[in-house]
C-alpha cells in the first residue's frame, strides 16, 4: 500500500465544448470529494492564455474552494511569482490565512506559466520577464509575512498570518534555494521527469534547517490516470497527452474526447513525445497505479505525492482519485 500522504493538484480543465464555468464548478466538486476522501491538500496551479486550463486566479479559485470545503489543506501549485508584485501576493494570501487559519498553502514557482508576450501584459515591464531576480522577490515576499526587515510598507493582511510558503520547481535552481532557505520542496515531476532525481538530491544536499522546517520536506507531483482496467485508463489518458502535444506545438486546445484523441494521426516524432512524457507517471488498474507509485517513491524517497488527473469527463477525474483513495492507498484517512 501507499502509505505516505497523497495530494490533489487541480488545473480546472476545459473539455472541447464546455465553458470555463462549468471547469470550475468541477474542480469545486472535486475538492469536495477529496477532501471526503482524505486527501492531504488541494493545489491548484496558476497558467495563462491556454483555453485548456481555468485556473488562471489562483488566489480567487482558493477562496472559493475555502468556502466549500472545512478540512483539507488549499494552495497554489503555484503562483508564478514573476507575474506578481510580491506585496499582492503577500496580501491575497495573507487574506485567505487570515479567513482560513492552518489550511492555506502559497506554492511559488519562478516560471510565468505562460508564454513571453503574455508575460509581458502580465506584469507590463521587460525587467519583471526575468526570472533572475526571483530570489529577492522571495525575499521580499517573505520579509511581508514576517517582518524581520522592518520598512514603510506593511502587508494587512499578511504581516504575522504567513501561510505554509513551498518552493516548487521543475529543476535544479528551486531545489537549490529550497534547500538554502529550508523550506518545503514540490517537484513537477508530471512535465519534468527527467529532472526529478537530480533536484532531490540536491536539494537534500543544500538543505538547512530554519523555523519552519527542521528537515527536508519534499513533494513530488505525478500524473495519474487510474480506472478499472488498463485499457481503459490508457484510453481516458489520451486527450491529455495530445493536449500536451498541442501546447508544446503552440497550438493550444481544449480537452477533446478520448473518440477523437484515439483517432488523431500521430507521426512518430509525435509519439515519442508522448511516450517520454509518460515516462514515470502513473496510467492503469489499481494495481498497475499501485506499482508505478511505488516505484516512484522508492525512486525519489518523496514524503508526499501529488496526483495530479487530466481527463476528458469529470466524472473519470472523480473516479480516478476514488480508485486511488480506496484501493492503492487502502483509505486516506490516516494521512490527512
Amino acid at each position: 500500500m501507499i502509505d505516505v500522504p497523497l495530494s490533489v493538484l487541480d488545473l480546472a480543465p476545459v473539455a472541447r465544448g464546455a465553458t470555463a464555468g462549468e471547469a470550475l464548478r468541477h474542480t469545486t466538486e472535486l475538492a469536495r470529494r477529496t477532501e471526503e476522501l482524505g486527501y492531504h491538500r488541494f493545489w491548484v496551479a496558476e497558467h495563462h492564455n491556454m483555453p485548456a486550463i481555468a485556473s488562471s486566479a489562483p488566489a480567487v479559485l482558493l477562496a472559493h474552494l475555502a468556502a466549500h470545503t472545512s478540512t483539507i489543506r488549499l494552495g497554489s501549485g503555484g503562483v508564478m511569482l514573476p507575474n506578481h508584485a510580491p506585496l499582492v501576493v503577500a496580501e491575497q494570501f495573507g487574506t485567505l490565512e487570515a479567513l482560513h487559519p492552518g489550511r492555506i498553502d502559497l506554492g511559488v514557482g519562478r516560471a510565468p506559466g505562460t508564454d513571453q508576450v503574455t508575460a509581458l501584459a502580465l506584469r507590463r515591464t521587460v525587467e519583471g520577464l526575468s526570472a533572475e531576480g526571483f530570489p529577492r522577490e522571495l525575499a521580499d515576499l517573505m520579509n511581508y509575512f514576517t517582518g524581520d526587515e522592518p520598512g514603510p510598507i506593511r502587508a494587512t493582511p499578511g504581516l504575522g498570518q504567513s501561510p505554509a510558503v513551498w518552493l516548487l520547481g521543475s529543476s535544479g535552481f528551486s531545489a537549490q534555494l529550497a534547500g538554502l532557505l529550508g523550506l518545503p520542496f514540490s517537484f513537477a515531476h508530471h512535465f519534468s521527469a527527467e529532472h526529478t532525481l537530480p533536484a532531490l538530491r540536491l536539494y537534500r544536499q543544500s538543505f538547512r534547517p530554519s523555523r519552519w522546517l527542521q528537515r527536508p520536506y519534499a513533494m513530488v507531483a505525478v500524473n495519474v490516470v487510474c480506472a478499472d482496467t488498463d485499457e481503459r485508463a490508457e484510453w481516458l489518458a489520451g486527450p491529455s497527452a495530445l493536449s500536451f502535444l498541442k501546447l508544446r506545438a503552440g497550438r493550444p486546445e481544449p480537452l477533446v474526447t478520448p473518440e477523437v484523441a484515439a483517432a488523431y494521426p500521430y507521426d512518430d516524432p509525435e509519439r515519442q513525445f508522448v511516450r517520454q512524457r509518460r515516462d514515470g507517471q502513473a496510467t492503469g488498474c489499481p494495481e498497475t497505479v499501485r506499482r508505478q507509485l511505488g516505484d516512484l517513491l522508492t525512486r525519489t524517497g518523496a514524503e508526499e505525492l501529488m496526483l495530479t488527473t487530466m481527463v476528458y469527463d469529470v466524472a473519470d477525474r472523480v473516479r480516478s482519485f476514488e480508485l486511488v483513495a480506496e484501493t492503492v492507498a487502502g483509505g486516506l484517512t490516516r494521512n490527512a
